[in-house]
């Protein structure tokens, strides 16, 4: 069995893995060819990667120029702790203003805590300049290296 078998990650681990983290890496295609790299907040919806920018945010720009981008979740500081997924993917986005801040609602209370009288009109005017980033995966790696046991 090769050692990329033995520390994949299983599509539930996956899931519940990308639940309790809480930084997303994503790169997309600048204009000039070289990745722009950024981190963000998001949230899981329908199993798939969401979140949402400014929509003159440079990410929003490339995305509408070439919807490719490249997702990482990561954690670990030992190599017999390192765990991750790595989404390649097409972003769909979405300026529906209601869905926009939806998602907007569920990324603040995922990070910030419940919504109250002073924080929810802060973000539904947020949500009059961002856009929705939904990540549909091409191709998911994953690795865990608990599931090694301690040897290398």
């Amino acid at each position: 069995m090769s050692r990329r078998s033995l520390i994949h990650m299983t599509g539930d681990e996956i899931r519940a893995f990308l639940e309790e983290q809480r930084t997303l890496q994503v790169a997309t295609i600048d204009h000039d060819g070289y990745p722009h790299l950024v981190a963000m907040w998001y949230v899981l919806l329908n199993d798939e990667i969401t979140f949402w920018t400014y929509a003159k945010s440079q990410k929003a720009i490339n995305l509408r120029r070439d919807p490719r981008l490249t997702c990482l979740v990561e954690t670990g500081e030992q190599y017999n702790e390192l765990r991750g997924v790595q989404i390649k993917g097409r972003a769909v986005m979405n300026e529906n203003r209601e869905f926009v801040q939806k998602v907007g609602e569920a990324i603040w209370e995922r990070y910030t805590g419940p919504l109250n009288e002073s924080t929810h009109p802060m973000v539904i005017a947020q949500a009059a300049k961002r856009v929705v980033i939904t990540v549909k995966p091409v191709e998911i790696v994953s690795w865990d290296h608990r599931k090694l046991g301690g040897s290398y």
